[in-house]
């Protein structure tokens, strides 16, 4: 299975306005922004837990990152509340669920397979600083390494924005709006940038706080040719 999976294009989906899709486990509801794989895949996913839902146990041999939207999200390790930030490296297991509900939106199958750095991050406690080198942006980074860097970033209202997209970006909208090119992205909104793509937005009247993953569309396609060969 292939859902928006030419990482040369630029993506912008408005998530609230995609139709659920029911998943193999009862309760859990799926919008799909992009996949290539059947149920093994590298994926990015809005994910719905209605209440007293859970998966079974599984590893996640090519690691799992997810960022709880609303409610509380809940596995062995813990009860994960709204705007924390996840990153279950490969090889690493858990019984996820909610018992209240929740929805997540998470990535699979898209780590360095030797990374093992666990991470759990409240965002909404997470202090940020001024960036010296643009205007109206105060950030903090969640996790670097040699593939990606990811931070949480609060931009000013009205304000043009720019990013390093040399190699590539994804932007999720958590509160407030932007707009780029001919769309306005606002809360839960998605934008992938592929390769090269120079990005230059002006944040809204409330300005907006976002979360970022840059750097990683460089190895998109070696992923997409990984999971291929495993269909």
């Amino acid at each position: 299975m292939q859902v928006n999976a030419d990482f040369t294009q630029r993506s912008a989906i408005h998530t609230e306005a995609l139709e659920w899709q029911d998943s193999p486990m009862k309760g859990v509801r799926r919008r799909v922004l992009d996949r290539v794989g059947a149920e093994v895949a590298r994926a990015t996913t809005i994910v719905s837990y209605a209440p007293n839902s859970h998966f079974s146990a599984h590893v996640h041999t090519g690691g799992e990152e997810f960022i709880v939207l609303d409610g509380v999200f809940q596995d062995e390790h813990g009860d994960f509340p709204t705007g924390t930030y996840v990153r279950n490296p490969p090889q690493s297991s858990h019984t996820p669920g909610s018992d209240e509900g929740c929805v997540i939106f998470v990535k699979l199958w898209q780590f360095d397979l030797n990374d093992r750095t666990p991470v759990s991050i409240d965002m909404n406690n997470t202090p940020v600083t001024r960036d010296k080198h643009r205007r109206g942006v105060q950030s903090a980074v969640l996790f670097i390494d040699q593939q990606e860097t990811v931070q949480l970033e609060h931009w000013d209202a009205n304000t043009e924005i720019t990013i390093d997209t040399d190699g590539g970006a994804e932007i999720l909208v958590l509160d407030g709006s932007f707009t780029e090119g001919a769309d306005t992205l606002e809360k839960h909104a998605w934008l992938r940038l592929p390769v090269g793509h120079t990005f230059k937005a002006l944040s809204g009247n409330a300005g907006a706080r976002v979360w970022i993953k840059t750097g990683h569309m460089r190895i998109a396609e070696e992923q997409k040719q990984r999971m291929l060969a495993k269909s």
